[in-house]
């Protein structure tokens, strides 16, 4: 059975690497001040940013593949993942930053409903941030400003500018990730044209029939990736969300099968529909009429 670190609150991890944190809710650390370090693979019941150094760091274990490391990369981690490497009682050393917070901190704060829109804490391990140099400065130049600040002796003001200094983190790691996907182009690309011969491919082999109508969840794991990730890259190529990808795919290859004759039912089965009211349902709200309504249609105009 592996050996997973819990960490119930950013001590917990401080602890490991030999800190003592001067806030209950919040930790900063410098990887290069703590270092060597032992690896772990961490239960996180707490948020956590890792900028990872220039060097090539660990062979970590959450999500696939690996990663060009010659710019830093950043990895976000949210309650209830898994992330890192067992420990095998190995020392190595690193020369980047980690910031990791509780939930706690954040209630009462419009962080608090906030932090659900950003999707990367959703995100595999192999799709964190490559950044930038510059990008990497911003973000040391902050996580240096929120460890100054968690210095200071506690007043009725500190933890409200401790989530400032995390929001306007989080703020910029979006503007980041915002920035790969645009710089990224020929890679999205190349996952488009995947995402589609994936959905071809589902459908002439007929796997409709038995698995039912494509998820999400089920394109995102045959690409190798998050449904979260794959709705993020789709909407921004596209400006439709992964979903909608899927059912207008699925809608296309309906309307085809209407024209050739077959009914509503018989369509709705052979497309992996388990009830027919359900596809005519779709069908609806996709294109605006009823199949019976968009067969007619058609007859008219031929």
């Amino acid at each position: 059975m592996s050996k997973i670190l819990k960490i119930s609150k950013p001590s917990d991890y401080s602890a490991w690497v030999g800190q003592t944190d001067p806030h209950d809710l919040v930790c900063v650390i410098n990887y290069s001040a703590v270092s060597p370090v032992r690896h772990s693979l961490n239960k996180y019941d707490v948020y956590g940013l890792f900028l990872q150094g220039k060097e090539e760091w660990l062979d970590l274990t959450y999500g696939t593949g690996k990663y060009d490391y010659s710019e830093g990369t950043l990895i976000c981690v949210a309650p209830g993942q898994i992330g890192g490497m067992e420990d095998n009682g190995e020392l190595v050393n690193l020369t980047g930053w980690a910031v990791l917070f509780h939930p706690d901190i954040l209630q009462g704060t419009g962080l608090e409903k906030d932090i659900r829109d950003f999707s990367f804490f959703d995100y595999r391990i192999n799709e964190a941030l490559h950044m930038t140099s510059d990008e990497r400065d911003v973000m040391i130049t902050l996580i240096k400003q929120l460890e100054n600040e968690l210095r200071f002796p506690p007043d009725p003001m500190q933890n409200r500018i401790i989530v400032g200094f995390l929001n306007i983190l989080l703020r910029y790691a979006q503007r980041f990730y915002n920035r790969q996907f645009v710089s990224r182009t020929i890679q999205n690309n190349d996952v488009m044209s995947r995402f589609e011969s994936l959905l071809k491919n589902y459908f002439e082999s007929e796997k409709q029939m038995t698995a039912g109508v494509p998820t999400v969840a089920y394109c995102a794991d045959a690409l190798r990736m998050s449904p979260s990730y794959l709705s993020d890259l789709v909407r921004r190529t596209t400006g439709e969300t992964a979903n909608q990808y899927i059912k207008n795919y699925v809608i296309q290859l309906a309307k085809n099968r209407l024209v050739a004759g077959m009914n509503s039912s018989e369509v709705a089965y052979s497309l992996g529909f388990g009830y027919p009211q359900h596809f005519a349902r779709t069908f609806k709200t996709m294109t605006g009429e009823t199949p019976t309504d968009y067969c007619r249609r058609r007859l008219k105009k031929d």
